[in-house]
């Protein structure tokens, strides 16, 4: 029997309500410019905000521009970051993609998806974050409680990808909710209905 989704007017209404729940979510990262985002961003893949924030304020002391990171060894990036996960990797790609953003971008961040997501490290998800909290582009980032929060509603099949999840909500709202929706649900998967959270998901709308 196939899976019964949610329609647009029963999504909308799931993810408004997850909206007004969180009426002034934002991203919960530390950073001071669209270069410190971007490696904020890129940072956070299979690691908490809270640990990226830990090493961020030093990072940025230490790294304030593409052109000082580029000039980094590995290993002291390496040393700001050990806190992190696959921070060996992550110290690699921060150093390629500052050092790719002075060759060929004089230092600036690319304003367009296309353009972000060939930076080392830099997927669909980190240019969406990246567009949508430091240029103000809509955009809606799928990250782990983006995808489970759509297919524990239903509002996309189990099986769907990061990028059907993206087009499907894209589809259900308008681009002027894209951002804060994105960020409603980050915070609601965090705070409200976790991972552990095994109840019927409509019993987390009403609590705070």
């Amino acid at each position: 029997m196939p899976e019964k989704l949610l329609s647009t007017a029963e999504a909308r209404k799931v993810l408004r309500a997850i909206n007004e729940m969180y009426p002034d979510a934002k991203s919960e990262l530390i950073w001071d410019n669209k270069f410190h985002l971007l490696c904020a961003v890129l940072m956070s893949a299979q690691t908490t905000d809270k640990m990226v924030n830990r090493i961020m304020p030093k990072f940025i002391a230490d790294y304030p521009d593409p052109s000082s990171l580029a000039q980094a060894s590995i290993t002291d990036i390496e040393h700001h970051i050990s806190k992190i996960g696959l921070y060996h990797s992550k110290a690699k790609h921060l150093k390629e993609t500052a050092q790719i953003l002075v060759d060929k971008f004089a230092g600036q961040i690319p304003e367009d998806k296309k353009t972000l997501v060939t930076l080392p490290g830099v997927g669909e998800k980190t240019a969406n974050v990246v567009l949508a909290d430091g240029f103000g582009v809509p955009a809606i980032a799928v990250d782990t409680h983006v995808s489970r929060i759509s297919k524990r509603f239903h509002i996309v099949p189990q099986n769907a990808k990061p990028l059907e999840i993206e087009k499907r909500l894209e589809e259900i709202l308008p681009k002027s909710e894209w951002i804060h929706t994105h960020h409603a649900m980050i915070l609601f998967g965090r705070y409200s209905m976790t991972a552990r959270d095994k109840e019927d998901p409509y019993s987390y709308l009403k609590k705070q």
